[in-house]
């Protein structure tokens, strides 16, 4: 403690600036898109960005975790895929119900995220390493399963209404507001509570502040990053359901850079690539602030290629705010 301050409340009040600064900057984006283009806010256009920012948000949330506890899953998006893809089977192939084609996606990215948590935490691979196998495992198994082919789901299963339909829509008409944009929400708000009132919410900021000092207090790393990365894993299956109840369809070939989107959403809101640092509600702002600036960027009609550079300029901005703050603390 220095100067009356503990590093605990330095932490907690450099995340609400960060928050803060965050939440400003989407506002700033919001209002001068509006400015810039008559089509931007639109009640279809807004729509379309908080659909858009269900996907990733639900993947900036598992990657949330993963990062706080000082690691890294570069492999969230092709797993979303591989999720998406044995719901397909579930339900198209094998002509089961729907809920059992739900869980078996979900589990899928759980099963994905406990063996990247078992290769990084007993085997001892880099993160880096583990999730990037990952990557390339579950790209290959979602081709080979679906023979190359997207598997769609047909009307008749009524599987797309899990995203695109509207429960709020069909209780207070008029607030038309797609299942997915509810689901990110739900699983925000679980997330949060998870992180903040759970032992596995403590250990994840734990092992990330400092891996060693938490095993020497006599937590069980293996067990608990196993874990950590297994809920991480079963947030990616919920977004393989939405995106796969989005388009109606399981898309092998898609997945591939999500994974960047999410992580810079996580960075965006503040959670901190050095571990030990970060909160969900800073994450889904993050999130926000990437699809708005994407939407806005196409309205603009700026060429795809300078989006995906103008994205990487944000990513490395956010990283190196979060260098200079934890420096100052």
């Amino acid at each position: 403690m220095k100067n009356g301050i503990s590093t605990t409340e330095k932490r907690t009040r450099s995340d609400t600036i960060q928050r803060l600064l965050a939440f400003g900057a989407l506002i700033i984006i919001f209002v001068g898109f509006s400015f810039a283009s008559p089509y931007f806010f639109t009640f279809n256009n807004v729509i379309g960005i908080l659909i858009a920012t269900a996907v990733n948000g639900l993947l900036a949330i598992g990657v949330t975790f993963i990062i706080i506890s000082g690691g890294i899953d570069l492999s969230v998006g092709t797993v979303m895929t591989l999720s998406a893809v044995m719901s397909g089977v579930f339900i198209t192939y094998w002509k089961l119900p729907v809920p059992l084609g739900v869980m078996a996606g979900i589990l899928t990215g759980g099963m994905a995220g406990f063996i990247n948590g078992i290769l990084i935490s007993k085997l001892k691979l880099p993160p880096f390493i583990a999730t990037l196998g990952m990557l390339n495992v579950a790209r290959g198994f979602s081709l080979v399963i679906s023979n190359l082919s997207p598997i769609y789901f047909g009307l008749e299963t009524s599987f797309s209404s899990i995203a695109m339909g509207s429960i709020l829509g069909s209780i207070i008409p008029g607030f038309e507001i797609p299942n997915a944009v509810l689901i990110m929400f739900g699983s925000a708000i679980i997330a949060g509570l998870i992180l903040s009132k759970t032992i596995i919410g403590r250990y994840c900021y734990a092992i990330g502040s400092n891996e060693e000092a938490a095993r020497l207090s006599g937590v069980n790393i293996v067990v608990w990053k196993t874990a950590i990365y297994t809920l991480g894993g079963i947030f990616v299956g919920i977004a393989g359901i939405v995106i796969a109840a989005r388009l109606n369809s399981a898309q092998p070939a898609l997945g591939l850079g999500y994974e960047l989107d999410a992580i810079a959403a996580a960075v965006i809101g503040g959670t901190s690539m050095s571990g030990g640092e970060g909160t969900i509600l800073g994450t889904i702002i993050g999130a926000f602030i990437i699809s708005t600036l994407t939407n806005g960027l196409r309205i603009m009609s700026v060429p795809q290629e300078w989006q995906i550079v103008i994205t990487g300029f944000i990513i490395i901005s956010a990283v190196y705010l979060d260098i200079l703050r934890r420096g100052k603390q």
